[in-house]
């Protein structure tokens, strides 16, 4: 097995991405993006080329995000400025992607969260099989909803119907935890193949692209959604900007799940979140939301939090977390506000 983190290659007609990370379950690296987005300049021009795949080799993971614990030593080492430039360089991949001019097919069989998302939620086509589960965890580590994710979660349509600001607000603060299901119903997944199957879908997308090699393999995943089951009460409380009025919206099961969910949350990250979600309602292009991005990831990752929070998930793998303020009633959206404000005079 070859050491290259990416293993990019040309089949027939088609552009490959081979994650080959696996024993950090794919989590990427400056090298990764970097590799990711030069071929994806390439293929985008090469008449060559008709669509691109990517994948992983692993059988436990799509891709974990980014490397958060690299960014946390960046931090503790005086050099934040090194973290800066990954995720400046990991969002510019993520509207490139998004904005791909072929199609751009996912196969999700495994974990994919926060990163994982920003390389695979933007596609034209996100195949998941039941081994598929989604999530934006970033509460827990005291970061953001990013890689477009707070836009890409307000725009996503898939059998729930519409578009939905709510479950976007509801996904990102709570870290909800989506089985493939669930990713169909909100969209974030756009066709469902069984794992056994996944092998000969992979070569018949190549063989004879993407469309046909679907009809041949993409089947009606059995279960009802979960998420289906709360999606009123989401709408009904989910609906309000900030977590002060949709804390008091809460009532039943759904009061009882979000508490649970958000009990190892940083207070301040959650409310980091809200507002920019709130600014990314107001961006019609996903490019002019990963700009917002850029400045307000930068702000978070300097607070103590982030650095606390990544320590408490992965590096001690403990529930310990001494977040700063603890309470949501001594957090101040003001300097978040402050930072999103700065793009007001940006195109939308």
């Amino acid at each position: 097995m070859t050491d290259q983190l990416v293993i990019a290659r040309q089949e027939h007609t088609t552009g490959v991405l081979e994650l080959n990370r696996p024993r950090a379950l794919n989590s990427l690296t400056s090298d990764m993006v970097r590799i990711i987005d030069q071929h994806l300049a390439e293929w985008a021009t090469d008449p060559q080329i008709t669509q691109v795949l990517i994948y992983s080799n692993s059988p436990k993971a799509f891709c974990a995000g980014g490397d958060v614990r690299l960014a946390r030593e960046y931090l503790l080492a005086g050099t934040p400025e090194r973290a800066d430039e990954f995720f400046a360089a990991e969002y510019v991949m993520n509207g490139n992607i998004a904005h791909f001019p072929k199609p751009y097919i996912a196969l999700i069989d495994g974990i994919a969260m926060g990163g994982g998302l920003g390389i695979s939620a933007h596609g034209s086509h996100r195949i998941v099989t039941e081994n598929a589960l989604a999530a934006m965890p970033e509460m827990a580590i005291g970061f953001m909803p990013d890689v477009g994710m707070s836009y890409m979660m307000q725009h996503m349509v898939g059998t729930y119907g519409r578009k939905s600001p709510a479950v976007a607000r509801f996904l990102a603060i709570t870290g909800y935890r989506l089985d493939p299901v669930d990713m169909l119903y909100t969209g974030l997944a756009t066709h469902y193949v069984p794992r056994q199957n996944l092998d000969a879908l992979h070569r018949d997308i190549i063989e004879y692209g993407v469309d046909k090699a679907l009809a041949t393999y993409q089947e009606t995943p059995p279960e009802n959604p979960q998420l289906k089951t709360y999606i009123d009460d989401i709408e009904a409380a989910f609906g309000y900007p900030t977590w002060d009025e949709i804390d008091h919206h809460l009532t039943g099961e759904l009061r009882d799940l979000v508490h649970q969910h958000i009990a190892h949350a940083s207070p301040s990250a959650i409310v980091a979140a809200l507002e920019l979600i709130t600014a990314a309602s107001t961006k019609t292009d996903i490019r002019h939301e990963l700009a917002l991005e850029i400045p307000f990831g930068e702000y978070i990752r300097r607070q103590p939090d982030f650095a606390e929070g990544v320590r408490a998930v992965l590096v001690d793998k403990r529930p310990d977390a001494q977040f700063q303020p603890k309470t949501f009633a001594d957090v101040d959206p003001a300097p978040y506000r402050k930072i999103l404000s700065y793009s007001a005079a940006d195109d939308n």
